[in-house]
């Protein structure tokens, strides 16, 4: 029950929606419930098919749901694909995303945690879809931004800059583990913080090292080693003999200190300490309240005191009071550590130079630092005795000078005083009154001699300190200007000083400073004024710097909070104006330019005093404060029109001006109406200069200028855009005019879009926008047709950086098309002044419309980015389809616009973000539900547009079938509905025009193939079914049958490229569509085309033979003439002789590879003749060797002959061109039946093997299924001479008995009627197939089909002379072999042939042919046969002598061992000869008692007649030799 499929408001369970009006829900999906009725949830999601749906979850809970359902059916593809890596990170990913959203629905986070769990899941979204190749996801604050809600501009932005980097540097953490007993040295450990931070920046938990701890060589270089081991200077360190140290756990963690306090509280409660950097940091954050000294030890130099050997120096400090108290608690010795009371050095073994090098924190109280001194005492410590330590020396310091300063950051040299155990220091005014180094000597001479404490000229001790305090100050002019009314005569001077104190000083001090000089200014404005002016500009330019930026929150809570100088503006305004005016006479203008810089936050004082004094005074003064303000203006407007081309000093005044001018608007704005602001800007504007010329630097400034003044508050109020929007775009429409400073106004044009996109959805901004298509259309255009084709020519322009800005220009331009309503296409088409304009304007468009599909220009995961492209582009499209039509197609009609249109509609269409096909069922979805089909609208609009051409029609024929046919293609049956009819059309006009469509013929069978190729799908069906049913049906007819059989093959041939096919079926395949082209169509550039596809596919498969065929019918096609033929394919622009010089060079190298050299040799014959005739003696020297060098190779390399197979196809699986077809395939090298059938089961593997040779009937040929059948075949070779020439060469023989060969054999024996058991060759009958192919083999493939089949039956008889026809013929062979020498030292092969034929005719073989053949009641049954049985006779007879002449060449080559096997050889010949005796009689008996047998021989040199002993014949065994000889 549907009841069980709630709980709260999440499916748990998936559900079918089968019930009427039910819904298809998935797991996780959210519903709404609203009534339960009758067992049935009633809700927004369930039967309300009204009501909008609006999810009550997060979106980013929607998001990873969405996300989930469209991940889980990748991955598992990846399983399926062998991706095992991809897709266990994967899962590992959709667990961590499954965990964070339960965590996210708990609604038990902080708002905090919320956050960070929405970043990382963000995070896991954007990894995954990035490694599965899925879509960019622009997000705002974590959420999926809606396209709709911003500018195309701001969308682009948002979708470049998801991509970001994080730069790291290279420190180092020091861990120095200490000794408690007299702080001994012993070892240093040393991480490098660039290794920590690349293991541990990616995970959130803590993760532990191991620091080798590293002791020293020498003591002496104790406070170098962490640089020794930095700088791996391994001499003067020793590594521990085992891998052991220390091992810490880090963790980074990212965030200001308060963030990371609230956001990690545990780890605070483990009591970790915080370790401030040494010193002030980088940024100097206002109300960082330090008062930090930090003290080096450096290094000291001791006498030895009359000891043989150096002492062991120990060094304790202390911090006193003034009344000689000391200080608890304020010596830090690192951080974490208990602050304590007194510091004890570590101790160095007898060394009187001792180098320590440690720092010690000094965090002394503010209330405490003055008067307070430090004590250093000095102690040897005995090694005898371990808790003695002599006091034999001290040193002092103050902490403050007698002028108020601090001690400077600096290394000090301390002097030494003698002391002893029984010295005391109870009352320290006995040794602060002596000098503690040298300059306090300097400053008290006179000092008696009798003093308690000696200094020990000898003897010294350095330190050095570092003071990081917010409250103290080391600088004598900053105290001296705080304290001004203490030196009134010096006011003048201590304010010109103030530049040169610290920045660090001034920040610390800057309410103090601040306060004081408006003191100073109302005390004498007129003496003092222009001093406190510039230093207050030197303290606002201070606050410029990157260091103390922070310090400007500072600077506007003193105005606002602390700033009490009412009167201080008339002095500010006077000044700054009068600096302005004096721009134009001086020639020195750093002031100047300092006051440029100060601009934004002089004004920020100006309006606060007058706020201030209007306060005060209740509005006084208001007009005199107005005009004051007009003329400052007139002033910058007066700097600002000053000709700067000559002067460098003057372009760096306007350029300070210019940069800080956008920032006082927010002032002026608490002074003066919007209007009122706009009318100061505008006019400060519009004084530059509106050339571009004025120099490339200050065209930059000038734009930034009004970008800053884009970017500001007074720019979003529309009050403010009517009166500053012309002046901005005039300044861009220059730059753009010229393509100057490019990228800057493409980001002031992004801003404006923004802007005006935000206004848009809160109220009208017709009229801004009709400025900007004014403005900006035309030139948008223009610009960014010249960025593309630098884009594409790469050859961008220095300084312009157009590849660069193509992407922002374009989301500019689509903006402003956004934005663009009916009204403003309708002022736009109609401002034209003429036709002509009106066509360059549609020609632009259209042209970046198609540069912007075909360039790519967002790449392709940026799918949000083209889905919007595509969508504006279409919207725009329609808007100008009419225009087009009204103006440009009756009278006026213009082909060029028109052309660009059609190509543009068809780009559109055929663009990939837009083949919906492709996609996951649930981004189609999200498209359909957003824009819908566009392809459908843009294929409506092409529709309409072609029948609004009427007669025109026939100007786009045959020019535009290629592209509407790639249209039909598009898999969208409603496209190819809209599309179908176009085609006819086209076909309908040319048939009326010329009688026939043989130019639409041509194109469409041109356009086939290269789009069926690429592995389009055809709807060409319909089409055809169309143009039958025509009046001019007759030829529709034999184009329709044209057509049907080219795509057959097309089809053919794109399925087997496509899939992994082997390359017997793709060269199968090609050669079926190759003599399509050539003989059907008659299409010879296509054909040639294949013919090379086809050479390049032999060559993969190293079938060099085949390749060289197959080049050779290009080769053929040319002629021996100098006619000129263009570039084509890999061919250069040559002459008809070269190129088919070139091409018998290659196939001649091809049949070289091949070893067919017998193909090759009457090529390098042809190539002779034409050297020869054109006197090329180098060249005919070269092709007579190579065919010199054929000839060798012909006798001497071994070739072996190869087997032949025929195949048979059957039924309606395999593809068209193999479908119930035979052929027959020269097989491999050493392949054999088994082998081969074997390879075509591997390539056809749902083929099955048929077990009978029989001929197939019709079930199988029309069923549904794929059968084999294979079996050998015998060549029949057409040369017969050469092979019956007994003194050719068997390797000669060999190549004619396997090459040329069109006609082949098989047989198939069967008895006709009852089988003889006594004896079967009786009734033995032959079915003798005869196959003729189409080609001979070798050709163009290494298979032909079967053109021709004849079917013999051969009756025994008949049978019986072949077999002993063919029998004599290979011993002949194999005899005059040997003769010749032709085979050498192995006889094995004469001896098994010999024996085969002896021993098959002693068991049975001729004898049972005497036996059936010869009988007298086979004569009497058979008398036509008379004839034949004396044939056979006679080839008995024949066989006989052949074999006596074969034993005569064994005994002369026979081996020792192989004597028994020739005997047994001489008696089997005895009884066969016996055996043919007594059966055939040629002539009667001759005196002398011998016999003679007239014996024809066909092989020369053998005696015709052989006379033979009788007695020998009966006793041969014992006279082997005599018979020999005899014979």
């Amino acid at each position: 029950p549907m009841s069980l499929l709630y709980f709260d408001k999440y499916v748990i369970c998936s559900f079918r929606g089968a019930v009427p009006q039910g819904l298809v829900l998935e797991l996780g999906e959210t519903v709404q419930i609203l009534e339960k009725c009758e067992g049935k949830y009633i809700g927004n999601y369930l039967l309300w098919q009204y009501e909008t749906v609006v999810p009550l979850e997060d979106s980013v809970v929607t998001e990873v749901t969405a996300t989930l359902q469209e991940w889980a059916v990748l991955w598992k593809q990846l399983y399926v694909v062998r991706t095992v890596d991809l897709f266990y990170k994967l899962r590992h990913v959709m667990n961590e995303l499954i965990d964070l959203r339960r965590q996210l629905l708990s609604g038990h986070l902080t708002q905090d945690q919320v956050r960070e769990v929405k970043r990382h899941l963000t995070v896991r979204l954007d990894w995954g879809n990035e490694h599965l190749g899925l879509d960019l996801v622009p997000r705002k604050d974590f959420e999926v931004v809606d396209s709709d809600q911003i500018s195309v501009s701001d969308l682009y932005k948002m979708v470049r800059n998801l991509t970001w980097g994080e730069k790291e540097g290279k420190n180092f953490l020091f861990f120095c583990p200490p000794h408690l007993h007299y702080r001994r040295p012993y070892g240093c450990a040393v991480l490098s913080i660039m290794d920590v931070l690349q293991s541990i920046s990616e995970i959130k938990e803590e993760k532990d090292f191991v620091l080798k701890v590293y002791t020293c060589n020498n003591e002496n270089e104790w406070c170098q080693i962490h640089e020794n081991i930095i700088r791996k200077s391994s001499t003067k360190y020793t590594a521990p003999s085992s891998n052991y140290g220390l091992i810490i756990s880090l963790q980074l963690l990212r965030g200001d200190m308060e963030q990371i306090r609230r956001e990690n509280p545990m780890i605070f409660n483990r009591g970790v300490s915080v370790t401030r950097k040494l010193g002030f940091p980088d940024v100097i954050m206002p109300g960082d309240i330090r008062n930090d000294l930090y003290l080096t030890l450096e290094k000291g130099d001791f006498e030895r005191g009359g000891k043989s050997v150096q002492k062991n120096i120990e060094v304790t400090m202390y911090v006193l009071y003034a009344d000689g108290e000391i200080l608890k608690d304020c010596i830090s010795l690192g951080s974490g550590e208990p602050s304590r009371s007194a510091y004890h050095s570590f101790v160095l073994y007898h060394n009187n130079s001792p180098r320590w090098g440690e720092i010690i924190k000094l965090p002394i109280p503010i209330d405490r630092f003055r008067g307070s001194h430090l004590r250093f005492e000095f102690r040897h410590c005995s090694t005898k005795d371990k808790g003695e330590k002599k006091l034999f020396g001290f040193a002092f310091t103050p902490l403050m000078r007698d002028d108020g300063t601090t001690l400077s950051d600096d290394i000090h040299e301390l002097y030494v005083y003698k002391c002893d155990e029984n010295s005391t220091f109870n009352n320290h005014a006995l040794y602060l009154g002596l000098p503690c180094c040298k300059e306090d000597y300097n400053g008290c001479p006179n000092i008696p001699s009798s003093l308690i404490f000696q200094r020990s000229t000898k003897e010294t001790f350095s330190v050095s300190t570092q003071l990081s305090s917010t409250k103290l100050t080391q600088n004598v002019d900053l105290l001296a200007l705080l304290k001004w009314k203490a030196y009134p005569d010096r006011v003048m001077d201590i304010l010109g000083r103030l530049r040169h104190v610290s920045g660090e000083e001034i920040v610390k001090f800057l309410q103090d400073i601040l306060d004081t000089l408006f003191v100073v200014l109302d005390d004498n404005t007129e003496k003092y004024g222009l001093l406190v002016f510039q230093s207050l500009v030197f303290i606002i330019n201070l606050l410029r710097d990157s260091k103390y930026f922070h310090f400007r929150p500072v600077m506007d809570t003193y105005i606002q909070k602390h700033f009490a100088g009412a009167l201080a503006y008339k002095e500010l305004i006077r000044c700054l104006k009068w600096y302005m005016d004096r721009s134009a006479e001086l020639v020195r203008q750093d002031h100047i330019q300092e006051a440029m810089r100060a601009l934004e936050y002089l004004f920020k004082f100006i309006v606060q005093s007058r706020i201030l004094y209007s306060r005060a005074t209740c509005g006084m003064e208001e007009e005199q404060f107005r005009s004051s303000i007009q003329e400052l203006f007139q002033s910058i407007r007066f700097v600002l029109s000053l000709d700067s081309r000559s002067s460098e000093t003057l372009i760096f005044t306007q350029a300070a001006l210019l940069n800080s001018f956008p920032a006082i608007f927010d002032e002026l704005l608490q002074m003066f109406t919007v209007q009122e602001v706009a009318e100061f800007v505008r006019g400060t504007l519009g004084s530059m200069p509106s050339t571009v010329h004025i120099g490339q630097s200050m065209d930059v400034v000038k734009l930034q200028s009004i970008a800053r003044t884009v970017d500001s508050r007074l720019f979003s109020f529309s009050e403010s855009r009517r009166i500053l929007l012309p002046v901005v775009l005039h300044h861009i429409h220059l730059h753009l005019r010229q393509q100057k400073e490019l990228l800057i106004c493409s980001g002031i044009l992004s801003s404006i879009f923004s802007i005006i996109k935000t206004s848009s959805l809160e109220g009208d901004v017709v009229e801004e926008v009709e400025m900007m298509v004014e403005s900006l259309l035309d030139v948008l255009l223009q610009t960014l047709l010249t960025i593309m084709s630098k884009s594409q020519s790469q050859e961008a322009v220095r300084g312009q950086r157009c590849p660069q800005c193509t992407g922002e220009y374009v989301s500019c331009l689509l903006s402003l098309l956004r934005q663009m309503s009916d009204t403003h296409f309708q002022h736009l088409l109609d401002n034209f002044q003429s036709k002509d304009e009106l066509k360059e304007f549609l020609l632009k468009i259209f042209c970046v419309f198609r540069n912007l599909m075909k360039m790519s220009v967002f790449p392709r995961d940026w799918m949000v980015m083209r889905l919007l492209t595509s969508n504006i582009i279409v919207t725009t499209v329609q808007y100008l389809s009419s225009a087009l039509h009204k103006n440009f197609t009756e009278t006026d009609f213009d082909f060029k616009v028109w052309n660009s249109y059609f190509s543009l509609a068809v780009l559109f269409i055929n663009q990939p973000s837009l083949q919906l096909e492709n996609a996951t069922p649930a981004k189609r979805k999200k498209i359909l539900d957003k824009y819908g089909d566009m392809r459908v609208m843009m294929a409506y609009e092409l529709f309409s547009m072609w029948q609004n051409l009427g007669e025109h029609k026939i100007h786009f024929i045959p020019g535009m079938i290629g592209p509407f046919l790639g249209v039909t293609l598009v898999p969208q049956p409603e496209v190819r509905n809209i599309m179908i009819p176009i085609f006819h059309d086209m076909m309908d006009w040319e048939q009326r025009k010329n009688g026939n469509f043989k130019q639409v013929e041509a194109e469409l069978i041109d356009k086939l193939d290269s789009l069926v190729s690429e592995g389009k799908v055809s709807a060409h069906s319909v089409l055809l079914e169309k143009i039958e049913q025509e009046t001019w049906r007759e030829t529709g007819i034999s184009f329709v049958t044209s057509v049907t059989r080219l795509m057959e093959r097309l089809l053919d041939y794109r399925d087997c490229m496509k899939g992994d096919e082997t390359e017997n079926k793709k060269i199968g395949c090609t050669v079926n569509l190759m003599n399509f082209y050539k003989s059907e169509i008659n299409k010879e550039e296509m054909y040639i085309r294949y013919i090379h596809k086809l050479c390049d596919m032999h060559l993969q498969a190293e079938n060099y033979t085949e390749a060289a065929f197959t080049l050779l019918l290009y080769c053929e096609l040319l002629q021996w003439e100098d006619r000129p033929l263009r570039e084509f394919l890999h061919y250069p622009s040559q002459s008809e002789w070269q190129r088919k010089e070139g091409l018998c060079r290659k196939i001649i190298h091809y049949f070289n590879k091949g070893k067919s050299w017998e193909f090759g040799i009457p090529l390098c014959r042809e190539l002779a003749i034409q050297y020869e005739s054109l006197y090329d003696y180098q060249s005919l020297s070269w092709i007579r060797k190579m065919e010199a060098t054929y000839y060798d190779n012909i006798m001497e390399q071994q070739r072996l002959e190869p087997e032949f197979f025929r195949v048979g196809f059957y039924g309606r699986k395999f593809p068209f061109f193999l479908r119930n077809k035979e052929y027959v395939c020269r097989g491999h090298d050493y392949e054999r039946l088994e082998a081969f059938q074997q390879r075509m089961l591997s390539e056809f593997p749902q083929a099955i093997a048929m077990q009978h040779p029989n001929h197939p009937d019709d079930s199988i040929l029309q069923c549904d299924a794929q059968y084999l059948q294979i079996y050998a075949v015998t060549p029949i070779p057409d040369n017969i001479d050469v092979l019956q020439m007994d003194r050719v060469p068997d390797r000669i023989k060999s190549f004619y008995r396997v090459n040329n060969i069109r006609k082949f054999r098989y047989d198939r024996p069967f008895h006709k009627g009852p089988k003889d058991k006594e004896n079967e060759f009786k009734s033995l009958w032959i079915e003798r197939t005869t196959l003729t192919l189409t080609h001979s083999l070798p050709g163009i493939s290494r298979w032909f089909e079967v053109e021709r089949r004849e079917l013999v039956e051969v009756s025994p008889l008949e049978n019986a002379i072949q077999v002993v026809e063919n029998k004599n013929q290979e011993l002949r062979t194999l005899i005059s072999q040997y003769q010749h020498k032709q085979m050498h030292g192995n006889i094995n092969l004469l001896s098994m042939c010999l024996n085969g034929v002896i021993d098959a005719a002693v068991n049975g073989g001729i004898a049972r042919y005497q036996e059936a053949f010869f009988d007298k009641d086979y004569i009497t049954k058979h008398p036509g046969d008379a004839e034949k049985i004396t044939q056979l006779k006679e080839l008995m007879q024949e066989q006989v002598h052949v074999l006596g002449v074969g034993l005569a060449v064994h005994e002369k080559f026979v081996h020792p061992e192989m004597r028994p096997l020739h005997k047994k050889l001489i008696d089997q010949f005895q009884m066969m000869r016996s055996s043919l005796y007594h059966t055939i009689i040629l002539e009667t008996s001759l005196p002398g008692g011998s016999q003679k047998f007239a014996v024809h021989s066909p092989i020369p040199g053998i005696v015709k007649s052989l006379w033979i002993p009788r007695h020998y014949l009966e006793h041969h065994h014992n006279q082997t030799k005599g018979y020999l000889s005899i014979m």
